[in-house]
């Protein structure tokens, strides 16, 4: 359609397509005297309708003054042109009143094509023009093609486009059913089974009219439950091929979804057999009445089902078209039966037909026929059971959905429809052969009523016959004991064998199709890997012959075991199964409270569904529990099968839309619960940059918060805020990806800012949600300070300030080697590029030389023209190869291993922790976490703690006191008395060459130029603060001397971070002291928590 909101119009593009909606459009004028004509009058509002209305032509409506000018336009024989036709700033022209609106601007008009996904069979997918587009600006030397502006608008041209396109046109030739011919018609026919002539007369006999009635008004209610779940499921989106599968694992998900589409297309398979073997079952029945045996009744089955099932196939395999046709024929001979069955009850019966129970519609006969009757063995739940899959196939329609011109109309107005004309037939037909024969009757003439007799109330007897001699022995005839009811009520016999062929035979065809249509959905989608095989499709209508093929193999070994009524339940309780799925999906999507979740069919209830699923779980132990329970560990083994695969896909489940709501109900409910000691647990912000550039790190933290804590991966880019955030909102699902592919428990975070101190203050504050916000900072150590910019220096101190400001914990995490391993990266991305540019040139040389060999050197020109390739490309090989030799010399192995060191269990060691300073727990609660980790587990803890001299003892057992009322396991305590003596004289004169870089030295200069020194470079280390903190350094010197004496062989060494008083130690001074208390020493984490417990003894 084509909407001009300028030019009064309204244009139907598609007249031969209808449309139910009316549209108000508000007049708009561009000429001026027709503006100062309507400023007189009140505005116009003209209704144009989609409609059938002058004959489907263009409906154009006019505000007075403007007819002339479209009279004009159409008598000159002038036609309408496309929106890319136009020139994009056009307002002179006729032709311009006909514009789409926004025609004069980037933005584009709201159009289905926007919404399609990529490869749509429905039609091309356009991208709408993005947001950056849009927003930034214009750029000065685009230069605009006429018609551009227009077709950038209206989302035409755009790039792939045109492989779309084409799809389109290939799948144009395709065979699409409607509500009729493609649902109605099948499940009619699917739910019309041999039940229905040889079984619903014995059913009748056993539980009476009234709990007949019942019986069935049960299975209706079951199936009609599902239908409505299916009907709200299917007008929940565009369906595509695949039926149940399809509609159960776009709800639910892959996992319900596999698992219920492989055993539903193998029921469906198998069901085959089933009515196959019930066609030949029949055949060989009339053969036995003629003596016309082949060889034996089992063989003979055997012989006509296979014959009947290459049939099958063969009109299958021949197309759609013919399959509906046949249907078509079928359904036409099965409606023929079943009137044939009523106008039967209405014609007189004679001596032969009374003899056998049947006379007409008797009050009495209903009477006595309508309460129940069961004989020894048999029940409600047992007749039910029998019943219950008569009622079945309402799913016909949907597993061809792939077929259908519009599955969302066709599905629930065709299934619905089908279950009410079935069930009113079933009801029709149980009333009529209950008021018209008896339960017993012998078949003999002779047994009439003597005269004197005393009937005891019998409606045979009342009618002349004296059937009471089957009470005391068998009778061949009657409702209870003859199957062939209906063919005897019936008015012409043999049109009922007919109906019997017709049911058994569209049953038969409608699995055979069901069945490789399901099985191809779920080969497509990749589930099962080693199906893959089967998802080909060919013709016009995509028709999966390999799944006929495999349908055809496996219908014919179930017809060549002839064990049936083994498997027979089982089958069943598949298709119970898939029904319980399909109202769980309803109800699960209704209660995830999804706004995707919007079904255009809303005769539906998510507790209804819920009840639906419940009574199908319930049918299934009814029928046969040892079935159900052989079905419930199938379907569970293949849940666990594909959950444990985890297919690559995303189809916005309700199990997705359930988790979030769970998860926001859960972060909400923990916002009105108060934080206690007992449940802290370290949640980390940890500084990565690119999760992957910094694996040690995370690795690290990950640790200690894996399935206990939060740990939010950070990054920080600086720089002009339009690249970054370009570069910042392009990697976030890649980095996020990579945390997931390396099943690292955290989540990423990026921020873009003017400096990297004020990106990590927002991640500190603004980083979380609820009670889940971190709690702890973790940062590598800054191995280059010595050679880093002022502005870093001050940055990395800031944020060790920003987070005690904001009462949040600091780790600072010290390795050998550190931590950045991008350039490493950098170099293996080069390495993968030039081995893939080595491949594709062998591939292209190997393709060339194979050219030659076939089509001599007129054939490599053509081809080498066509890759622009030139005889000399051979030689970049040898290039490719130096360039790799030359990298992986590069490589610093040793930084390699250390990125993944804290990858690797750790051997029998100890974590040497050096609880100097009490913050509240956190240092002594981080080791004690890792040793809980399987990496880890070997470690022991051994505590380090100072203490005076003269009382190493008491302090000693003071600490395991406090440690025993923690409840941590500990290896050893040792109390480290002379910390506060002075280092030695070696490892002071190399703090103090380490510091001299940094130092004002204002104490050797004149009061002038100390002042000037200190307003030039107010970052350097003072003589006067060096005086003033001159014991705290003492203490970092020393306590690296006996790091190196009792910790050098520790597996890993946590440490008391010493704190930095603000505006009193400088930052260089602070980098110092971590220098020199880190040096040469096993991995190290420096821990300050935020002074609040995260320990407690009590319970």
């Amino acid at each position: 359609m084509s909407l001009n909101n300028s030019s009064n119009v309204f244009l139907d593009s598609a007249p031969g397509n209808t449309s139910r909606f009316q549209v108000h459009v508000i007049n708009e004028s561009h000429e001026s005297s027709v503006a100062v004509n309507d400023n007189a009058d009140p505005p116009h509002y003209e209704e144009t309708s989609f409609g059938d209305e002058g004959q489907n032509r263009f409906r154009i409506s006019f505000r007075p003054g403007n007819q002339d000018r479209y009279d004009n336009f159409l008598q000159t024989g002038e036609t309408a042109k496309t929106d890319a036709s136009f020139h994009a700033y056009d307002s002179h022209t006729n032709t311009y009143y006909l514009q789409t609106f926004g025609h004069n601007t980037m933005d584009a008009v709201p159009k289905i094509e926007y919404y399609r996904n990529t490869g749509s069979v429905s039609g091309p997918k356009v991208n709408r023009p993005s947001l950056l587009e849009i927003h930034e600006q214009l750029a000065k030397n685009v230069s605009v093609a006429p018609g551009s502006a227009d077709v950038v608008a209206n989302g035409d041209g755009m790039p792939g486009d045109e492989q779309a396109e084409n799809k389109e046109e290939d799948q144009a030739g395709a065979v699409k059913f409607g509500w009729v011919k493609g649902v109605l018609v099948r499940c009619m026919l699917n739910i019309w089974g041999v039940m229905l002539f040889i079984r619903l007369s014995w059913i009748v006999g056993e539980a009476g009219i009234g709990l007949g009635v019942i019986i069935i008004l049960l299975s209706t209610m079951v199936t009609s439950i599902t239908g409505l779940s299916t009907s709200a499921i299917a007008t929940n989106g565009f369906v595509r091929g695949g039926g149940a599968y399809y509609l159960i694992s776009r709800s639910l998900g892959p996992e319900f979804g596999g698992s219920i589409g492989l055993i539903f297309a193998f029921a469906n398979a198998v069901a085959v057999a089933m009515y196959v073997v019930g066609f030949a079952e029949t055949v060989v029945d009339l053969l036995k009445e003629s003596n016309s045996m082949m060889v034996d009744p089992t063989n003979d089955i055997r012989i006509i089902g296979s014959i009947t099932v290459v049939i099958l196939l063969g009109i299958s395999v021949a197309g759609m078209e013919w399959e509906a046709k046949a249907q078509v024929i079928l359904l036409i001979i099965l409606l023929i039966a079943i009137v044939n069955f009523f106008i039967g009850t209405v014609i007189p019966s004679n001596n032969d037909k009374k003899s056998r129970g049947f006379f007409n519609y008797q009050a009495s006969i209903f009477a006595e026929n309508f309460g129940p009757s069961f004989t020894k063995g048999e029940g409600f739940f047992s007749v039910f059971a029998i019943f219950f899959p008569a009622a079945t196939g309402i799913l016909a329609g949907a597993n061809i959905s792939g077929d259908l011109e519009d599955p969302q109309d066709a599905i629930p107005r065709g299934t619905m429809l089908a279950i009410f004309i079935t069930t009113v037939a079933y009801i029709g037909v149980a009333i009529c052969v209950g008021a018209c024969v008896v339960r017993d009757a012998t078949g003999s003439m002779n047994d009439t009523v003597i005269s004197g007799m005393n009937c005891n109330g019998s409606a045979a007897c009342g009618l002349g016959y004296d059937f009471s001699r089957c009470r005391h022995e068998p009778c061949q005839y009657g409702l209870m004991n003859n199957f062939q009811v209906m063919s005897m009520v019936s008015g012409f016999g043999p049109l009922i064998t007919a109906g019997i062929f017709s049911a058994t035979l569209s049953s038969a065809l409608a699995s055979l199709v069901s069945a490789p249509k399901v099985f191809q959905a779920l080969c497509k989608d990749n589930i099962y890997k080693a199906l893959q095989f089967f998802a080909k499709g060919y013709g016009k209508n995509n028709e999966p012959l390999r799944g006929y093929f495999l349908t055809f193999v496996i219908a014919m070994a179930f017809i060549l075991i002839a064990e049936l009524n083994t498997i027979a339940p089982i089958i069943s309780n598949f298709f119970l199964a898939s029904y319980a799925l399909i109202n769980f999906s309803c109800f699960h999507a209704s209660y995830a409270k999804s706004p995707g979740w919007r079904p255009a069919y809303g005769i539906y209830n998510m507790w209804v569904s819920l009840f639906g699923a419940i009574l199908c779980c319930a049918v299934m132990f009814v029928i046969n529990w040892w079935a159900a329970v052989i079905t419930y560990v199938i379907e569970f083994f293949l849940y666990i099968y594909v959950t444990y695969k985890k297919p690559d896909v995303n189809w916005g489940s309700s199990t997705q839309a359930l988790s979030y709501v769970s998860a926001l109900d859960n972060a909400l409910e923990l916002t009105t619960v108060e934080d206690h000691v007992k449940n802290f647990r370290p949640q980390c912000i940890v500084l990565t940059g690119g999760p992957m550039t910094r694996p040690a790190l995370l690795d690290i933290t990950h640790a200690f918060t894996k399935n206990s804590g939060l740990c939010i991966c950070c990054e920080v880019f600086v720089g002009p805020r339009k690249l970054c955030v370009k570069e910042m909102n392009s990697g976030m699902a890649k980095k996020q990806a990579w945390l997931i592919k390396n099943k690292i428990k955290a989540f990423y975070a990026a921020v873009a800012a003017d400096c990297f101190r004020d990106g990590v203050r927002s991640l500190l504050q603004a980083s979380g949600l609820g009670r889940m916000k971190p709690n702890t900072l973790v940062i590598g150590y800054k191995k280059n300070w010595r050679k880093a910019p002022l502005t870093e220096i001050e940055n990395y101190v800031g944020i060790i300030h920003d987070a005690f400001d904001f009462e949040i914990g600091v780790v600072i995490v010290r390795i050998s080697q550190g931590f950045d391993i991008s350039q490493v990266l950098q170099v293996q991305d080069e390495l993968e590029k030039l081995e893939q540019e080595r491949l594709a040139l062998e591939a292209t040389i190997k393709d060339n030389e194979c050219e030659e060999e076939s089509g001599g050197l007129r054939g490599l020109f053509k081809k080498a023209g066509k890759l622009n390739i030139t005889k000399p490309t051979p030689k970049k090989d040898s290039s490719i190869n130096t360039i790799q030799s030359m990298h992986v010399g590069e490589i610093n192995q040793k930084l390699v291993e250390a990125s993944t060191q804290f990858k690797k269990k750790q051997g029998k060691g100890t974590i040497d922790v050096w609880w100097l300073f009490d913050d509240g727990g956190l240092t002594l609660l981080i080791p004690y976490i890792l040793t809980l980790r399987k990496k880890w587990r070997d470690c022991k803890l051994r505590i380090y703690v100072g203490g005076k001299i003269n009382r190493i003892e008491e302090e000693k057992i003071t600490m395991a006191s406090l440690l025993s009322k923690f409840r941590i396991k500990f290896a050893d305590i040792h109390v480290i008395g002379d910390i506060n003596i002075k280092p030695n004289k070696e490892s002071w004169k190399f703090f103090e060459e380490m510091i001299e870089p940094y130092r004002l030295h204002e104490s050797c200069k004149d009061l002038t130029t100390a002042e000037k020194l200190k307003r030039e470079t107010p970052w350097k280390i003072t003589d006067a603060e060096l005086e003033a903190v001159k014991e705290k350094s003492y203490r970092q010197v020393r306590l690296n001397e006996l790091l190196q004496e009792h910790s050098r062989a520790a597996n890993l060494i946590v440490l008391s971070l010493p704190v930095a008083r603000k505006g009193s130690i400088s930052d260089w001074l602070y980098m110092a002291w971590l220098e020199i208390l880190t040096k040469n020493l096993p991995p190290v984490l420096l821990v300050r928590g935020n002074h609040k417990n995260v320990l407690t003894f009590y319970s």
